[in-house]
């Protein structure tokens, strides 16, 4: 009998690997929530999902542009 298992989100921006605050939340309002402690967040792009094994990952990164 096979078994089924719910994969795991995982926000990674830069080298940090931030947990799933709550897996109902969409990635963008997760951007939204972790935004009060890295403010940069605010103006990054989310890249994925890519999807693993028994996980999907996203990631927050610096959105690029000019000044001006």
């Amino acid at each position: 009998m096979a078994t089924s298992k719910e994969a795991v989100r995982i926000f990674k921006y830069g080298s940090l690997e931030l947990q799933d605050p709550d897996p109902s939340m969409t990635p963008e309002q997760v951007r939204e929530f972790y935004s009060s402690v890295y403010p940069e967040l605010t103006q990054s792009v989310i890249e994925g999902p890519e999807y693993g094994e028994d996980s999907i990952k996203y990631e927050f990164s610096r959105s690029v542009g000019t000044k001006g």
